[in-house]
């Protein structure tokens, strides 16, 4: 076999992709998450009842077992069939929906995401191509997509939780140009010498290329590529024209912040610190002080009312908190039940634990004050409350965000992730790489997600793992508010 409809499509995204993944699998990064597969997965597993009653092809890794029971499936008149298997002259696909109604064949491309995407359409039509090179005859083509603005109410209604957009005549305008990319494909992933490709869009566009770090580790480092906030359409425009030294990019006309990060790292430059304007945000923080953090995580389908395709699902917070001036430092928590909705029992714990009109500090405010939000709106008996928090949240981030603390292990980012260790680079307790299976938002929200599936034992170890990560994202925030607080103190 050549081509399965994924390989065509990332070597269609880059020739060069297609051959070292022929080639030079072994130097494939990391692959995608565990969440976006899951997603993929349960989104596809749903949308086999879309078109009612059907008939499924098991996967097997012997694909003539697949395309043998497809064969079979397709000698009676009228069926649907959910991964129905198709080989024609070295190319494979399996069809995610297929509707035969007498000789006419309606085919359906299943995605995960909340919008049509060019490269959905290119998959279809290699799909189609190999329908009707084998002599079937397509009366439609569609992709089938979720709606993002579906809420539940009650049972999934399918209907609604799904686009289903016809894309037939254009399918069909493409299948001369479908049969030359397969040749030019199969023709480059022949070749025995790796085919030279220039970096560009190509690499991160529609997806981001597995074999990015393979294909630029000859760039000294630093380079253009380590840049935080240039554009990545800018990043490639400068790498096309052989500028991409940090030596190199500070003669071009680049932005404030890009400039400061390649000075601050190429000459090694010490910290730069403006006191006034670290005053100016410590002044606007009062007690008691409550350092507040949520973990969250999204459904592709949404398995409880009132959600929306991956709306962000609260089920965890961390809360530090000091009352006075020189006041002990105390802390609260909440982690949810596995297989339920925490939704309720987090908005009710939060407005226990958080009087009304006191400072709230999170670390990049929009994301807590989202959360809280929809919550506010979801419980009216809670809403004066949680709006009463959403109004007096600051954000500690401010201070990285502006540049008014800025050193070079931050490398151009005002995330905590790199705030934390350039602050406090030899504290073991504040290093995230020491914490247990869980380090990052990532892991956390994985975690949680499949929580239910394992035994008492094991949930018990994942709920540690979860709380002990969860209080360090406040802790941490404390730590930084300390520093800041200090400097204005001329501390340090």
């Amino acid at each position: 076999m050549a081509l399965s409809k994924t390989k065509y499509c990332n070597a269609l995204q880059c020739h060069k992709m297609g051959w070292l993944e022929e080639h030079c699998p072994n130097e494939k990064g990391p692959l995608s998450s565990e969440a976006i597969l899951d997603n993929g997965t349960e989104v596809g597993k749903v949308a086999k009842d879309l078109l009612g009653p059907h008939i499924d092809i098991k996967y097997n890794e012997d694909l003539e077992v697949m395309l043998s029971d497809t064969k079979h499936l397709l000698l009676l008149q009228n069926v649907v069939i959910t991964e129905a298997s198709f080989f024609y002259d070295s190319l494979f696909c399996s069809v995610d929906l297929l509707k035969k109604q007498g000789d006419s064949f309606e085919v359906y491309e299943v995605k995960s995401a909340t919008e049509l995407k060019p490269v959905f359409i290119e998959d279809l039509a290699y799909q189609v191509y190999i329908l009707l090179q084998l002599g079937y005859r397509v009366d439609k083509a569609s992709v089938v997509y979720l709606n993002r603005n579906y809420v539940r109410k009650g049972n999934l209604n399918l209907k609604e939780l799904f686009h289903v957009e016809e894309v037939t005549s254009i399918v069909f305008d493409k299948q001369k140009e479908v049969a030359r990319n397969i040749k030019e494909i199969i023709s480059c992933n022949q070749q025995k010498e790796e085919p030279e490709q220039v970096l560009g869009m190509q690499c991160v566009k529609p997806y981001d290329c597995p074999f990015f770090a393979y294909c630029t580790k000859s760039c000294e480092k630093p380079n253009v590529f380590d840049l935080r906030r240039m554009q990545q359409s800018k990043k490639f425009a400068f790498y096309q024209k052989g500028v991409y030294r940090f030596e190199d990019l500070l003669k071009e006309k680049i932005d404030w912040k890009i400039r400061q990060q390649i000075e601050f790292e190429l000459y090694q430059k010490e910290p730069f610190i403006d006191k006034k304007a670290i005053a100016s945000f410590i002044d606007t923080l009062s007690y008691p002080l409550y350092f507040l953090d949520f973990e969250t995580f999204q459904q592709a389908i949404p398995l409880y009312d009132g959600i929306k395709p991956y709306m962000q699902i609260p089920f965890q917070y961390s809360l530090h908190y000091i009352e006075k001036e020189n006041g002990k430092l105390e802390h609260k928590e909440f982690l949810a039940e596995a297989l339920k909705d925490p939704r309720r029992a987090l908005a009710e714990q939060l407005v226990q634990d958080i009087p009304q009109d006191v400072t709230v500090l999170a670390y990049n405010m929009s994301f807590e004050k989202t959360v809280i939000k929809q919550l506010a709106y979801l419980f009216s008996d809670l809403s004066d409350h949680l709006m009463n928090i959403h109004d007096h949240i600051c954000d500690l981030m401010i201070p990285f965000f502006k540049r008014s603390y800025y050193t070079k292990e931050m490398q151009g980012s005002y995330s905590i992730k790199y705030v934390l260790p350039a602050l406090f680079p030899n504290d073991p307790s504040l290093d995230y790489h020491h914490l247990e299976l869980i380090h990052n938002g990532s892991e956390a929200m994985n975690a949680f997600a499949r929580l239910g599936e394992l035994s008492l034992e094991e949930q018990q170890q994942v709920r540690k793992n979860l709380l002990t990560y969860c209080q360090l994202d406040t802790y941490a925030m404390v730590k930084i508010w300390e520093v800041l607080k200090d400097i204005v103190l001329e501390k340090v």
